[in-house]
C-alpha cells in the first residue's frame, strides 16, 4: 500500500511521529511524507523533525504563512500535482489545521481515499477555523480514526458511522516515546525555577481581538501573583502583543519569564514539572491529562471533553474568579486527579497502520 501522509503545522509533527514509525515497521506500507510548510521556521518546524526523529519529508510544498484562504489555496494547488505524480492508494491527514482540510479536499477531488487521524472532535464553535477544518476533513474521509469516545458520538450525529475506528491518541504515542528523554532535560533547572506555572497562548479568537487580548493578559498577570510563570511565546502572539502594547508589560513583570518557542523535549520537560499549565491549546489539554498536571484552559469550550470528564483539564474561559478558584485548589492540593483515558497507551499508531494495511490486503 502506498500512502501519502501530510504534515503542516507544529501539532501535526507529534501526531505523525508514531504513524511514520508504525508505517515503516509494517513492512507493507510505503509512506511518502509531504510537508506543506504551513509552519516553516526552525523553532516551529525543523527542531521537531530533529527531536522526534521524523523522516525527512519526501516533498516540501513551501506554502508559508498567509490568510486562511491564501494558505488553503496554495496547499490545494501545490498538493494536487503530488497526487498526480505519486498515485497513492490513500492520503493520511492528521489534526485540524489548514493543511489537514486542504489536502483532504484535494485528495477527495482526485478520488483518492482519505484517512483522518484524530477524527470526530468537535467544539461546536464555528468561529474556530480548526472546527471547520475538522468537519470538512471528516466528511471527506473513508477511514476516521478517533482518539476518544466523543469522536464516534459526534460523527454518528452527523450521519457518519462507516469507517470509524477508535484507536487512541497518537499525540500520547509521541509523548510516551519521548518522556524519558524529556525528563532528562530538566528545562526548569536551566531557567533556575523550582515551582512555576507554564503558559501558552495562540488561538486567533483569543489573541487577535484587542478586547480579548486585554483580558488574556490580565489572566496571565493574575496567575503570576501566585508563582513564577514561563511563557514560550508563539510568533503570531508576540506580534499581537506588540501591536497592542502588551508585550513589554508582560516582559517587564518580575514573575513572568518570556522565552522563545521551545522544542518538543524542552516543552514536554516543562509540562511534566509544572504546578499548572495555563493554555488555550487543544493538544496540551491531552498531554497534561496524561501527565496528571492541572490544566486551566482559557476557553469556554473544548473539542476534547475526555480531558475534562476524566482528565486534569478545567475550562475557565477568561474569568478571573474561575482562575482564582482553580489556583486555590492547586495550592491546597484539592485539585482533581486525572485518569488515563481508554487506549491512550502508546499504541494508536500501530492500530492505524494495521487497519490501513488490512484494507489493502
Amino acid at each position: 500500500m502506498k500512502i501519502v501522509s501530510v504534515v503542516g503545522a507544529r501539532p501535526n509533527f507529534m501526531k505523525m511521529a508514531s504513524l511514520a514509525q508504525a508505517f515503516s515497521a509494517s513492512g507493507g506500507i510505503q509512506n511518502v511524507l509531504v510537508h506543506t510548510g504551513q509552519h516553516y521556521d526552525n523553532a516551529m518546524s525543523q527542531v521537531f523533525f530533529d527531536e522526534l526523529k521524523l523522516p525527512k519529508p519526501d516533498v516540501h510544498l513551501d506554502v508559508g504563512s498567509g490568510t486562511h484562504a491564501m494558505q488553503t489555496a496554495a496547499i490545494l494547488t501545490r498538493f494536487e500535482p503530488v497526487l498526480d505524480a505519486e498515485k497513492p492508494d490513500a492520503v493520511v491527514v492528521v489534526g485540524d489545521v489548514n493543511s489537514t482540510m486542504a489536502c483532504a479536499l484535494a485528495a477527495a477531488k482526485k478520488h483518492v481515499p482519505v484517512a483522518h487521524v484524530e477524527s470526530g472532535l468537535r467544539s461546536f464553535d464555528r468561529r474556530m477555523p480548526e472546527e471547520i477544518n475538522r468537519v470538512v476533513a471528516d466528511h471527506l474521509s473513508q477511514w476516521l480514526f478517533t482518539s476518544e469516545p466523543s469522536g464516534a458520538q459526534n460523527l454518528k450525529k452527523e450521519g457518519i458511522e462507516r469507517g470509524v475506528h477508535f484507536v487512541g491518541n497518537t499525540m500520547i504515542d509521541c509523548l510516551k516515546m519521548h518522556q524519558a528523554a524529556a525528563k532528562k532535560r530538566n528545562a526548569a533547572r536551566q531557567l533556575d525555577l523550582d515551582r512555576y506555572g507554564l503558559v501558552t497562548l495562540h488561538r486567533p479568537e483569543n489573541v487577535d481581538a484587542p478586547a480579548q487580548l486585554e483580558k488574556l493578559v490580565a489572566m496571565v498577570e493574575t496567575a503570576a501573583k501566585r508563582m513564577p510563570l514561563v511563557v514560550p511565546i508563539h510568533p503570531r502572539t508576540k506580534k499581537q502583543l506588540e501591536q497592542y502594547g502588551h508585550f513589554k508589560r508582560l516582559q517587564d513583570h518580575a514573575n513572568i519569564r518570556m522565552v522563545e518557542p521551545l522544542g518538543y523535549l524542552d516543552f514536554l520537560s516543562l509540562q511534566m514539572h509544572a504546578a499548572f499549565v495555563l493554555t488555550d491549546s487543544g493538544g496540551i489539554q491531552e498531554e497534561t491529562t496524561f501527565l496528571n498536571v492541572p490544566c486551566l484552559t482559557l476557553r469556554s469550550n473544548t473539542e476534547r471533553p475526555v480531558t475534562v470528564l476524566q482528565g486534569s483539564n478545567t475550562l475557565i474561559g477568561l474569568e478571573r474568579a474561575a482562575l482564582e478558584k482553580a489556583l486555590d485548589a492547586i495550592e491546597n492540593r484539592t485539585y482533581k486527579q486525572a485518569a488515563t483515558p481508554e487506549k491512550w497507551d502508546g499504541q494508536a499508531g500501530k492500530r492505524i497502520a494495521k487497519i490501513l494495511g488490512e484494507s489493502a490486503a
